[in-house]
């Protein structure tokens, strides 16, 4: 049977007390970040994290991200993070940005088929960052089924996902709507592979040799008498 909480208030206790004795039973719980409302498991229970996945409809090849209370918290989860990684962390976490890192081997967990790497992002919601520092990291996924559009309440939340959750924390709706904005970092050059809440020029004030594959290359505007500029103008616009 779930649980719903206030999470809004001043008296938080109970939530926390609720949402961490739900983690640490390897339980799900639902909890607002500063984007959309997400499902969350204990990151370094195997069983929980099949139980995220169970609940959403998705496969192992669709690995959840993992949500950290702190910047400083990325040395102890990543391995061989590039400096340009380092300045986006610390540009925008708290934050809407979530970073693809080589995982620290010695870590033992499963979160799916992550061929050694590790999704990691401090969320910008207060109450939602004080809990992970009670529990530790946290895998999270957006909550709804695999297909459907993410909870921006926790209303949705629960129509979506039912008795699948031990504890839903409600935070009231989330304004951000948007997800994060995703950069691989396994590499010396940040690569973007979703654009989300952070644009690429915000990710470019930071990193300006940031890439991505999801933007179209700039073009050169055709001279007088160029044949790609000749061609055009026999083209019929669409009505």
């Amino acid at each position: 049977m779930s649980e719903r909480f206030d999470f809004t208030g001043d008296e938080l206790v109970p939530a926390y007390r609720a949402a961490v004795d739900a983690i640490e039973a390897g339980d799900l719980v639902v909890l607002p970040t500063d984007t959309v409302y997400g499902i969350a498991a204990d990151a370094f229970k195997a069983d929980a994290v099949q139980r995220l996945l169970d609940a959403k409809g998705r496969g192992r090849d669709m690995p959840p991200p993992v949500l950290i209370s702190v910047v400083e918290s990325l040395d102890a989860l990543a391995t061989d993070v590039p400096d340009a990684g380092r300045k986006l962390c610390e540009a925008f976490w708290p934050g809407p940005l979530t970073v693809i890192c080589h995982a620290q081997s010695s870590l033992m967990w499963d979160l799916g088929d992550t061929q050694g790497t590790v999704a990691l992002r401090v969320p910008d919601h207060e109450n939602t960052r004080e809990l992970l520092s009670r529990t530790g990291p946290l895998a999270v996924s957006s909550a709804n089924l695999s297909g459907q559009a993410a909870a921006l309440d926790v209303y949705d939340a629960e129509a979506q996902l039912r008795d699948s959750i031990a504890v839903y924390l409600d935070g009231g709706e989330v304004t951000g709507g948007q997800p994060s904005t995703i950069v691989d970092l396994t590499s010396e050059v940040p690569h973007v592979v979703r654009i989300g809440a952070l644009s690429m020029a915000q990710i470019r004030e930071i990193v300006p040799e940031a890439t991505t594959d999801l933007e179209p290359d700039p073009v050169e505007p055709p001279v007088e008498g160029d044949p790609v500029e000749e061609k055009a103008a026999d083209v019929r616009p669409e009505d």
